[in-house]
């Protein structure tokens, strides 16, 4: 393969990318991306359905107003206080490029999303990651020092523990001077989210996205929820890097997942109780696990490898998460699918259970 001669390497930005969980396109048991088991709602395939494509010729709204001003009205907000991207991860991402620009450090936890250090590191933002405690908890009072910014998920991925609204609101009423980001993308899974702390906290962003409970990963629908001060901090820098961000099939499609509540809930509390389940599984096959409040399960067997058990799991067509390396490399994380597709990974272990034990 061809390099570039080193005198043009020396201009070219370097970063350690992201890595995303495998997308096979072959029929496989997939739970390894923590994507949504069930379909988008009626409403969305009809909004789809009925997009008129000769609009498809024209430039979409800029300011995304129809699915900005179905987001308020759902979340109880204003307008203005609403700030649309192309899946959570750009949002995301134009968050650490507007408000991490301090020479200070920015602080979120060493188990998280491993995208953040690549927007650090594209983005040239010194960052520091607080070590989650011996049970994989954030420690809060990490978060009291001097800081250029601070950003965690709640619940936290991919250790799926959710952290109560007083807890979060501690660390936010810690940092008045600097932008603390929440990052909700499991939260409907979990509890209360943290976007009624936006009125009192003029500093805080509330992230979420349309790829989990929305059955959207598809479609790349992400959103924030902030000040209106920081909303428009966002959409200067948004403006400067790309007008048209949301395309209009997406605009409309969002807006009427937004309004489709009674399945959101339906396949929502499918998913919790498949969950609740699965984990009453896992523990009868042995396994260890923290208390998920997520649609997915971080979990270790004391007794066998977690590389082993993700090879074994793979070659039956069962794609679960495997991260290589330091604390978590004895985990997988496991993503709840239907409950057809998790019996046919609870037969899968316990046929290696019966097979390791002859």
């Amino acid at each position: 393969m061809m390099q570039l001669r080193p005198e043009l390497m020396k201009y070219v930005r370097k970063v350690e990318p992201y890595v995303p969980g495998e997308q096979p396109q072959n029929k496989v048991v997939k739970l390894n991306t923590n994507e949504n088991p069930y379909p988008p709602a009626p409403q969305v395939e009809k909004a789809l359905r009925e997009t008129d494509t000769e609009r498809m010729r024209l430039y979409p709204d800029p300011a995304a107003a129809q699915l900005s001003k179905a987001l308020a009205k759902y979340y109880q907000v204003g307008e203005d206080q609403v700030f649309v991207g192309v899946g959570s991860d750009d949002v995301l991402s134009m968050c650490f490029l507007t408000f991490f620009n301090s020479d200070r450090p920015i602080l979120f936890p060493d188990v998280t999303y491993s995208f953040y250090k690549v927007w650090a590191g594209l983005y040239r933002i010194p960052y520091e990651c607080p070590r989650l405690d011996e049970e994989f908890r954030l420690v809060k009072e990490d978060y009291y020092k001097e800081n250029g910014g601070v950003i965690f998920p709640n619940p936290n991925a991919p250790t799926a523990i959710y952290e109560d609204l007083d807890f979060v609101e501690d660390i936010v009423s810690h940092n008045r001077d600097v932008v603390v980001i929440v990052d909700e993308a499991y939260v409907d899974f979990a509890g209360k989210s943290a976007i009624s702390l936006t009125e009192k906290y003029d500093n805080l962003l509330v992230v979420q996205t349309f790829s989990k409970s929305r059955s959207m990963a598809g479609m790349r629908i992400g959103f924030c929820i902030g000040s209106p001060a920081l909303i428009r901090c966002l959409n200067d820098v948004k403006f400067s890097f790309n007008s048209y961000t949301m395309n209009q099939a997406a605009l409309e499609c969002g807006a009427a997942a937004v309004e489709a509540e009674e399945y959101f809930r339906e396949t929502v509390q499918k998913i919790v109780d498949t969950r609740e389940w699965a984990k009453e599984e896992l523990k009868r096959l042995g396994f260890e696990f923290t208390d998920s409040k997520t649609n997915f399960i971080f979990a270790r067997h004391p007794a066998h490898d977690a590389k082993e058990l993700f090879e074994m799991l793979k070659k039956k067509q069962i794609y679960v998460r495997y991260f290589e390396g330091g604390r978590t490399s004895q985990y997988l994380r496991i993503t709840i699918g239907t409950r057809e597709e998790m019996e046919q990974l609870f037969s899968a272990l316990e046929e290696y259970e019966k097979e390791r034990g002859r």
